[in-house]
């Protein structure tokens, strides 16, 4: 029974379940909904988190450990040699694997037995045979005891998803049965359901600080590796990059450094004034019809993938800035530059600024306003001189994240900027930044334990921690400097 079928099968069960115990707890309160603890969806509720939460609980946990216990039976049963390698067990393992799914489709096309399947090898090596004395080839013979490992594959997968089946029905069945019996007017429904999504709520929180640790983690490991093959002072004040990949390699950080800060710089030029002054106008000077129109607008630009801007960055903006900039000032000749995508980058990050600003000026209270406009104050030096300082905290907080999502840009950087990693001042000069080289360093046949690919992990820590010091600062800034108002 697929996984699917079965979670189907489990779903009915659970809503019958629901249904059952809701008309079970009316029928005890004699229909009267006011004699019971708690409302009757919450006795429906409260049943089927017993049905069905259990059965994929198990599911789940079957799923993942009979994978590992199949293959380490497999394994044993291709003898020593292979059970002490580890590289050799991989490649075993991967041919009984793509031979029991051809056994699969091909007992499913014809309706063999298991039985039938071994004499119509049998048939087959004869012809293999045969036909080698005539010097015709038919592809690379399949050794008896992989055949044989892939028949028991497919056994022992066939026969844990049926015990699998057969298990997580009778839990589902027996939390359906226990959920029911326990129903009655007096069952504390409501306090179930609640606390166990108040362990949702938990299990969600903790599954987002570990998917942190184990990024942090997994760059960690691989980055010790690394600066093992090499030097960790030539990595961070190297002022040359120059990967190789057959040794003698400059692996120096700085001048991919340079361009992510460079463009990110460029960016925040854009960025900064376009939404500020946008999030001014809607939170203060736009009338409410106006508003309604162009902050919606305003706000698609982000939802637009920055493979789109990319190719903006590419087609428009690139030879835009080259034809009537660069070349006719000498200062470039090419398309991609920083200014490129920093233009671009900046254009990507207006709606994230001024959509958090607008809602950090509206959230100025009214009275401070009314308290400037008393004393005298226009309404631009109201904004200037009581709005936008109780707000100033909060923008700075926006200003700082969007900072954070220009460093880690990569696709509009890849169109617009380059991949040339230098130091240099002129922004009409193509560059590149830390996200671009970490794709590229990780893309190609190359091997995994050597120092170019491994850089990728080194530069992906330093960009984490990076982001990581804004985002930080960005919080005590804001909490430093917040105001409370009642």
């Amino acid at each position: 029974m697929s996984v699917g079928l079965l979670s189907l099968i489990v779903l009915v069960i659970s809503a019958v379940g629901f249904v059952m115990a809701r008309a079970r707890a009316l029928k005890s309160a004699g229909g009267n909904v006011r004699a019971l603890h708690s409302l009757p969806s919450y006795y429906g509720q409260a049943a089927l988190l017993f049905t069905a939460v259990p059965a994929f609980v198990l599911m789940a946990l079957w799923l993942l450990i009979q994978g590992p216990m199949i293959d380490a039976r497999i394994i044993g049963q291709l003898g020593p040699d292979v059970a002490t390698d580890a590289t050799a067990a991989k490649l075993a393992m991967s041919d009984v694997r793509r031979i029991a799914g051809g056994l699969d489709a091909l007992q499913v096309q014809l309706g063999l037995s298991n039985a039938d399947l071994s004499a119509l090898r049998a048939e087959v090596s004869d012809v293999r045979a045969s036909l080698a004395q005539v010097g015709v080839a038919l592809g690379s013979d399949i050794r008896a005891e992989v055949f044989e490992a892939a028949k028991a594959y497919r056994i022992a997968q066939s026969s844990s998803a049926l015990a699998m089946s057969i298990t997580v029905i009778l839990t589902a069945l027996a939390g359906f049965g226990f959920a029911v019996m326990r129903t009655t007017r007096d069952f504390r429904a409501r306090n179930v359901t609640e606390q166990f999504i108040l362990w949702v709520f938990i299990a969600a929180a903790t599954v987002a600080i570990l998917t942190t640790i184990g990024i942090v983690l997994s760059l960690l490991s691989e980055s010790i590796r690394f600066f093992s093959q090499y030097p960790i002072s030539e990595f961070y004040f190297g002022t040359v990059w120059n990967p190789q990949f057959r040794g003698g390699s400059d692996l120096g950080l700085l001048p991919l450094l340079w361009g992510t800060l460079y463009i990110s710089f460029v960016s925040m030029l854009v960025s900064v004034p376009l939404g500020l002054f946008t999030a001014i106008y809607t939170a203060e000077y736009a009338p409410q019809q106006v508003r309604n129109v162009i902050k919606p607008l305003i706000e698609v630009i982000a939802g637009i993938p920055t493979v789109v801007f990319g190719l903006f960055a590419l087609v428009t903006v690139g030879p835009f800035l080259r034809d009537f900039i660069a070349v006719p000032t000498g200062l470039g000749n090419s398309g991609s530059s920083v200014m490129t995508a920093g233009l671009v980058i900046g254009i990507l990050n207006t709606p994230f600024i001024s959509s958090l600003a607008d809602d950090i000026i509206n959230s100025v209270p009214n009275s401070l306003r009314e308290g400037s406009y008393g004393l005298g104050a226009t309404k631009s030096e109201t904004i200037r001189q009581v709005v936008l300082p109780a707000a100033l905290p909060g923008i700075v907080g926006a200003v700082l994240l969007a900072a954070s999502r220009a460093i880690g840009e990569t696709m509009i950087v890849v169109m617009g900027a380059g991949a040339a990693a230098k130091l240099g001042l002129n922004p009409f000069e193509a560059m590149t930044t830390i996200t671009v080289k970490i794709v590229s360093q990780l893309t190609g046949d190359l091997a995994f334990d050597s120092p170019e690919t491994l850089v990728a992990f080194a530069l992906g820590l330093t960009l984490f921690f990076l982001t990581l010091g804004l985002n930080i600062f960005a919080l005590w800034f804001v909490r430093k400097y917040r105001e409370q108002y009642d």
